[in-house]
């Protein structure tokens, strides 16, 4: 069984890309900023949060899409390290959803020291229910995790495939399929986790 978001895509392609901007917060530190404005426009999208993304949701542009970054590096500035807490990111794009009026869209961080199968089961949940997933991961032991050290990215669908759980991740406007256990078992203990969204009753 396999389960994937209706996502959006600029240019034919999935999501934003740091690789757009030449200011070089946002193309080597944007990681954080860039997954909450998908965030945003996926949810305006398919949420009825309209109000997240000051342009148009249904046929989001290059040029638009840069201009929502650059609004949104003000609340997520990455430091010397990036973002590289849940809360940071949590605390920051809160306060964009509070400047934009928005009380509804709830945010739950989840570590990642929680089991492997707890995590499985919070990701089926969520992409389910129409929300995509910010995921940090910060080191891994593994070199065919290399694209994803110290990044920010979304989880955007999930499969039940006969070797185990996977989980898509899209980043640089990409989407590629990950084994669940590769992804979250990094073998450091130094661990990033997940942002849950949820819609208040």
């Amino acid at each position: 069984m396999k389960r994937e978001l209706d996502y959006f895509t600029v240019d034919g392609k999935p999501g934003g890309n740091q690789r757009w901007f030449w200011d070089p917060v946002l193309r080597i530190g944007g990681c954080a900023a860039l997954c909450a404005c998908d965030s945003c426009i996926a949810l305006a999208r398919t949420n009825g949060l309209s109000e997240l993304y000051p342009y148009d949701a249904a046929c989001v542009t290059r040029r638009e899409y840069k201009r929502f970054a650059k609004q949104m590096k003000r609340y997520l500035h990455p430091g010397f390290q990036g973002v590289p807490k849940l809360e940071l990111f949590t605390a920051g794009l809160g306060n964009y959803l509070a400047d934009r009026g928005e009380k509804r869209l709830r945010m739950t961080e989840f570590s990642g020291l929680e089991p492997v199968e707890t995590a499985a089961e919070v990701i089926r949940a969520e992409i389910d229910a129409g929300f995509p997933i910010p995921c940090m991961m910060l080191r891994h032991e593994n070199p065919a995790m290399k694209d994803y050290i110290w990044h920010w990215f979304l989880l955007t669908g999930w499969a039940d495939e006969e070797d185990g759980f996977c989980v898509q991740a899209t980043t640089y406007s990409a989407s590629e399929w990950l084994s669940l256990d590769t992804l979250w078992n990094t073998g450091c203990e130094e661990r990033g986790g997940l942002i849950l969204y949820r819609l208040a009753e």
